[in-house]
């Protein structure tokens, strides 16, 4: 391990079992349920498990919890591959609980042959009424006493499609008095004639959660089985249908979530936003999923970063969207390649300029020593930031104005000497001197100015669209206000504006990172149509995060 921080408690748990001989490596897994795409929550779960086992030796499998089939798709099952490809993972082996039908089965009709499971009629609402309270037991069911060859006629009955939804389950035999609710005789299987993403219609019953969960583990000898903190009453369980199977012995271990605010990563809120159209899909920029952070332009080694830095806990807690943006700008900063363009342009015209398509030189990226040069061309006709411009500017304004000097970024010193105004008074093009002696490089002219502004060739330039994205809701923790959390969206998480840029964008790709100089960074938007380049805005240039 890094000496530049601690051991989080996982690590010294796995550094104890490593050294104590318990096991001579590890395997973890990460086991998302194919239901909708993965957010920057289960980032921090898949930097944990996959990171563990870049860290110690052993390996992490992917497998998909496709116990559902009603909600499962094979659209997600892609986009969960792509996203931990993308964070630069790799897992050792593809498993899908679905693999495990048979054996889960099998092990199910071990549970009927011990007498520690059964088959129930009642109704989902009886089994609820039956459960009891926290403090008060349950009450036994009715058909808790069927005997093993009955219990075993009717699970294999179940199987076959002898009967409808919901009209039997199979639950687990504990005691309907237990403290922890969960032992309280709990569901293992549903009937449920649904069509399944890999295995169409060859089973109509489906495990539960608890059941498929441990199980898989323990056929894929799992060392180190890492969830999140609300599924520590599950444990109990976990470990009860271990040890009743006589099965590898999988160890559950939990951490705490990290919510981020100004976001919902609630599946079911998430995919209400994309069906409802309030965002354009689940990759909207201004979405908090991994592939929505994709499109706006962070890269993994920032997603990474941020999931280091927010560490693993056993306290919930949210986390500031600050931290995100802020390792997105650490990051960009180093490998964004800069770029001038003007979003509110205001024309300027060098009157004592006679060249044209002049090339001068600028860096890439200032802080990448091997970042390189490129050309950018220079002409009479100009644009600059009309918020560069003040027509009666107060004391210590550095920018321009009548009568005062500023540098062009990479080019020349120039003067304002006149404005031209429309009929409304507005001021529409600024008339300016050059100082051909003051070119960036080779200034002779011996003039000092303070100011320096980004500006593009305006006979040159071509058009942009820029995606000018905020926070998706407009208070801190959405999912606790009162009422409906879509009245908390933010009016103004979207802003279209149009830019003139260089013309070395135009070859710009989908994973070139730029810093639009003075504004932020920004990426090409994946869907970017090839007449007018589209692209969103990742991070703001200001850092508005309180370390």
């Amino acid at each position: 391990m890094s000496e530049e921080r601690s051991l989080n408690f996982i690590e010294e748990i796995i550094e104890e079992d490593l050294k104590g001989g318990k096991y001579k490596s590890i395997i973890t897994r990460f086991p998302p349920e194919p239901n909708g795409y993965l957010h920057i929550g289960h980032a921090s779960s898949i930097c944990l498990n996959f990171g563990l086992t870049k860290t110690y030796p052993g390996y992490t499998n992917l497998r998909f919890d496709d116990t559902n089939p009603v909600t499962e798709e094979t659209e997600y099952v892609d986009s969960i591959k792509e996203d931990i490809k993308w964070l630069g993972f790799e897992w050792k082996n593809e498993l899908y609980a679905s693999d495990y039908f048979g054996e889960l089965y099998q092990f199910a009709h071990k549970l009927i042959d011990k007498g520690l499971a059964y088959v129930d009629d009642s109704t989902s609402e009886d089994i609820a009424a039956m459960k009891g309270t926290p403090t008060e037991p349950g009450k036994n069911s009715p058909y808790r006493e069927r005997t093993i060859e009955e219990n075993k006629r009717l699970f294999e009955g179940m199987k076959n499609g002898e009967f409808p939804d919901g009209s039997k389950t199979l639950r687990a035999k504990i005691d309907m008095a237990h403290i922890n609710m969960l032992m309280r005789d709990p569901i293992l299987y549903r009937i449920k004639h649904a069509h399944h993403h890999r295995t169409g219609d060859d089973w109509c019953i489906y495990p539960m959660y608890d059941f498929a969960h441990g199980q898989s583990d323990s056929i894929e000898n799992i060392t180190h089985s890492i969830c999140t903190m609300e599924f520590i009453p599950h444990r109990e369980l976990y470990d009860w249908l271990i040890e009743k199977l006589e099965i590898f012995p999988s160890h559950q271990y939990e951490f705490a979530r990290r919510n981020i605010n100004y976001t919902v990563t609630s599946k079911r809120k998430l995919l209400q936003l994309v069906n409802e159209k309030y965002v354009e899909g689940w990759d909207d920029p201004r979405m908090p999923t991994i592939s929505g952070l994709r499109r706006r332009g962070y890269t993994p080694e920032s997603i990474r970063d941020f999931c280091d830095r927010i560490g693993i806990a056993k306290r919930d807690n949210i986390v500031d969207v600050g931290l995100l943006e802020f390792c997105a700008r650490e990051h960009l900063n180093k490998v964004a390649l800069r770029r001038m363009v003007v979003f509110d342009p205001i024309r300027i015209t060098l009157t004592n300029y006679e060249g044209g398509g002049e090339q001068l030189q600028t860096e890439n990226n200032p802080e990448d020593v091997n970042g390189g040069v490129r050309n950018i061309s220079f002409g009479k006709h100009l644009f600059i930031e009309r918020d560069d411009f003040m027509q009666n500017p107060p004391k210590k304004y550095f920018r321009l104005a009548p009568g005062q000097m500023v540098r062009l970024k990479s080019a020349y010193i120039i003067r304002c000497d006149e404005m031209v105004k429309d009929d409304a008074g507005n001021v529409t093009e600024l008339l300016c001197t050059y100082f051909p002696e003051s070119k960036s490089g080779s200034d002779t002219s011996g003039i000092h100015v303070k100011g320096t502004l980004h500006w593009v060739n305006a006979d040159d330039s071509i058009e942009v669209v820029v995606r000018e994205y905020d926070r998706l809701f407009r208070v801190e923790d959405p999912s606790s206000e009162e009422g409906d959390f879509k009245e908390y969206l933010n009016p103004g998480s979207l802003k279209l504006v149009t830019g003139h840029a260089e013309p070395s964008l135009k070859n710009a790709a989908v994973n070139d990172r730029f810093q639009f100089l003075r504004k932020g960074y920004y990426c090409l938007d994946k869907e970017s149509p090839s007449d007018k380049m589209v692209f969103n805005r990742t991070v703001t240039l200001k850092d508005g995060w309180k370390k």
